[in-house]
């Protein structure tokens, strides 16, 4: 679900590596000589905001820093979610068929996979893997649970380093679940993925296409190699 495992634990060490960024940057500011007193007073603000990921889906999903990025995503339409999953359907290994380029999955040069497993407490355990470029496996575990509320079960809130979580939002589904494309409502990360390895690329193109309708920019998407 992304991570998921494939790249994960993105959020909490992006949010790690930004809150050290603005630490320094405040320090930075201490050490400065005053300021003359007509002058107006130097100011540091920063802020973050702990909402994903994502891919794997899982994979991994965040905004962090405030800007004209977030503005121009909510500019676009709501992004629409798939109204219903059953979980037990959905859960099982899927393979990573492309996805947005992102930090957290920055050393994933193939094999990518989620594994999601049903647990007593309604909770979802995943399970992301990639292997990296020198052929080690890297692995991230975390927990899934629906957003909550009057949200659809389709919306679902992953987790690889608590407190913080990202959105991992089901925004289209095969009726038979060989395929689901995982995004979350900034559009900024995406993952496509599928049962088998391998997909159709006449049923690539398809998921592109409705992948567009959401707002998506397709382009930069990178396509996943498995190895046999």
């Amino acid at each position: 679900m992304q991570k998921i495992k494939s790249g994960l634990p993105c959020l909490a060490l992006s949010l790690m590596a930004l809150s050290g960024s603005a630490q320094a940057e405040a320090a930075d500011e201490r050490r400065k000589p005053a300021a003359d007193v007509g002058d107006p007073e130097p100011r540091l603000e920063a802020q973050i905001e702990p909402r994903a990921y994502q891919p794997v889906a899982g994979l991994a999903l965040g905004k962090t820093l405030t800007g004209a990025p977030a503005q121009a995503a909510n500019s676009q339409p709501p992004m629409q979610v798939v109204p219903s999953v059953d979980l037990a359907r959905y859960a099982g290994k899927w393979y990573e068929i492309a996805r947005l380029p992102n930090w957290c999955q920055r050393d994933c040069a193939s094999d990518t996979t989620a594994t999601y497993t049903q647990r007593r407490d309604g909770k979802i355990t995943v399970v992301n893997e990639c292997r990296k470029p020198d052929g080690r496996l890297k692995s991230a575990k975390g927990t899934a649970r629906a957003a909550g509320g009057n949200e659809p079960n389709t919306k679902l809130k992953v987790s690889f380093f608590w407190p913080f979580s990202g959105n991992y939002w089901i925004i289209a589904l095969d009726p038979e679940y060989r395929w689901a494309v995982v995004g979350e409502p900034d559009r900024k990360y995406l993952w496509i993925l599928s049962r088998e390895p391998k997909l159709d690329e006449a049923l690539y193109s398809q998921i592109l296409d409705r992948t567009k309708h959401q707002g998506y920019d397709v382009g930069p998407l990178l396509k996943t190699s498995h190895t046999p």
